[in-house]
């Protein structure tokens, strides 16, 4: 059964109550970095102001209470040695939130070594706040010994204001949790000036060929004949005699002159897997203002990134599990490269954001064949912890309003409306921006241009609930200048307040339809499908929350090259490494 869920909630939570022991081949987290600042998701509105319509997506600050408290007495119970760190940790540096990151950490990368396969592998993606203590901390989970690599990606360029050394990169830790593991070589296209320098030679089919020694580099006597006149190297040839017979066939053996010189390996560029892939990778950029795939999601990082780990350390048909998922980026990677995966994260906003990119993403789609065509379904996943009938979300109003707000939004396709903070946010919960013809216009010939208009939304939850709010969102409607608005409210509707809407009137829109100006919805009808709101929108919901590229049909691995061939009959030695050239055999150009 294919695996695709998100769960909303505290990822500790999950992974202990529905994750089971050994069942991830891959996980990649970037978790918080205790920076100390707040991380707002950015919607731009109509005017591309950004500053009304923003809302605080985690507060990247911790503080040392009563859970790290239960989290170091619990470690102190279960994991001896790495308790007897966070202590040392926690008594040097003190009760800060420095420490309290620190416990937060270690508690969850404990379950995360538990249910990783044995033949797994973990990134942990940081930077430099705290990525000493977290290594420590991994070479007592996983043990120093399966520290594979730290990769070091440039994310940024170098900052003229910086008043010390420009803060460039961000380190992403390799472990497994064994000596055996998935790994798939990532190779990259040579150097301009390497293949220039190298592939130097052109057949007389146009192909760029370099010439390799065919010396073996460790004694081997059944390697040791004459090839055509000419002797065998001390050590002998590197192929058998089968092989050779095979290359020079083909054509693939480069012949000296005279047979005092060695004949050597023609090896084309064109069949090249190219570099192998090192720790310092600068050939990925990060999300700019500008890029095609930015959603507005702080701390969102490129898809080639996860595309390259996933790639090297997970296998089609693969489960890949990313405990602080975001946005979304690391799922998107999994299933555009056909593996199974898990997402977790705790709040509404961004499980509701990673569900609309993955839809728009993954769309559904029709094929055609000879008998016609068909409908070919998107991608299709699991939410777990999101309220799923009306008691779910009565459960949530009552645990946590503002995630009750964002999840509600979520019903009706708005983007939240402000920040997590107390105060009055004037009446409005949610806005959603839509692009319908002028009015003003529709009696001219004129060519008609579409205008951006804007709905407000009004999310209620609770008790009292009654006819007053309905004519509060009439009066934020018209201070708001919104065209339309939606009351959602999670008891049903008295009649006074439908009769309340009704007042408001109708709104005509470009298609020539009217539209109640002001909708009540319950939101038991929005969960049973019962409702939705009505409106014309000439953008597809494009305005309100940016729409992830769509992809092409998927499941393909990044292109993965084999190594050079070795002689298929003699196995490799420790030290059989493919040098360029021999010195003591070329002939001079």
């Amino acid at each position: 059964m294919s695996i695709k869920r998100l769960y909303y909630g505290d990822n500790l939570n999950v992974l202990r109550d529905s994750i089971p022991d050994e069942c991830i081949d891959l996980i990649y987290l970037d978790p918080p970095f205790n920076s100390k600042a707040n991380y707002n998701v950015l919607f731009k509105s109509s005017g591309g102001d950004r500053s009304e319509a923003q809302i605080t997506a985690f507060e990247d600050t911790w503080a040392w209470g009563i859970q790290s408290e239960q989290a170091l007495l619990e470690l102190q119970r279960s994991r001896g040695e790495l308790a007897q760190l966070l202590d040392l940790l926690v008594r040097t540096l003190g009760q800060n939130s420095l420490s309290a990151y620190l416990v937060m950490m270690a508690i969850r990368l404990v379950e995360l070594h538990r249910v990783l396969r044995k033949t797994g592998s973990l990134y942990l993606h940081c930077d430099t706040v705290a990525s000493h203590y977290l290594k420590m901390m991994l070479d007592i989970i996983f043990g120093a010994k399966s520290f594979r690599n730290e990769i070091i990606w440039q994310r940024t360029n170098s900052h003229s204001d910086s008043k010390t050394w420009s803060r460039l990169s961000d380190s992403i830790f390799f472990y497994t949790k064994s000596q055996q593991f998935c790994w798939n070589p990532i190779y990259v296209p040579h150097d301009p000036q390497y293949i220039a320098d190298k592939y130097r030679y052109v057949d007389e089919n146009g192909r760029r060929y370099c010439l390799d020694n065919m010396t073996s580099p460790s004694p081997r006597p059944r390697m040791m004949y004459e090839w055509k006149g000419h002797a065998h190297p001390i050590n002998g040839w590197r192929y058998s005699q089968e092989t050779m017979a095979t290359l020079d066939s083909e054509g693939r053996i480069w012949y000296p002159k005279t047979t005092k010189l060695r004949p050597r390996l023609k090896r084309y560029l064109d069949e090249m897997p190219g570099n192998l892939m090192g720790n310092i990778w600068t050939d990925i950029s990060p999300i700019n203002s500008q890029a095609a795939e930015r959603l507005g999601y702080p701390t969102q990082k490129p898809l080639a990134l996860l595309e390259r780990i996933l790639s090297a350390s997970s296998n089609p048909g693969d489960v890949v599990l990313d405990p602080f998922c975001g946005c979304g980026t690391a799922v998107h990677a999994a299933e555009r490269l056909g593996r199974q995966w898990i997402g977790i994260d705790i709040t509404h906003l961004a499980i509701s954001l990673v569900e609309k990119r993955l839809r728009d993403a993954f769309p559904k789609r029709r094929l055609e064949e000879e008998e016609g065509t068909r409908l070919v379904a998107g991608v299709e996943f699991e939410v777990e912890g999101t309220p799923k009938d009306l008691a779910g979300a009565q459960d949530l109003f009552d645990r946590d309003p503002y995630q009750f707000q964002w999840w509600a939004c979520s019903l009706v396709n708005a983007q939240p409306f402000q920040q997590k903070k107390k105060g009055a946010d004037g009446g409005i919960d949610g806005i959603i921006y839509f692009s319908d013809l002028n009015r003003e216009d529709r009696t001219s010939r004129k060519r008609l241009k579409p205008q951006i208009k804007k709905i407000v939304v009004s999310i209620k939850g609770g008790k009292n609930i009654g006819v007053a709010m309905v004519r509060d969102l009439r009066g934020t409607m018209a201070t708001a200048k919104a065209e339309m608005g939606l009351f959602v409210t999670l008891t049903p509707p008295t009649k006074a307040m439908l009769q309340e809407a009704a007042r408001a009137g109708f709104y005509r829109a470009g298609n020539g339809r009217e539209y109640p100006r002001l909708q009540v919805l319950a939101i038991a009808d929005l969960l049973e499908g019962r409702s939705q709101p009505e409106f014309f929108d000439m953008s597809l919901g494009e305005l309100t929350f940016k729409r992830a590229q769509r992809e092409t049909p998927q499941g393909q691995q990044l292109a993965i090259a084999p190594p050079p061939p070795r002689d298929a009959m003699d196995g490799p030695d420790e030290d059989d490494e493919d040098d360029e050239y021999d010195d003591d055999v070329l002939e001079d150009d």
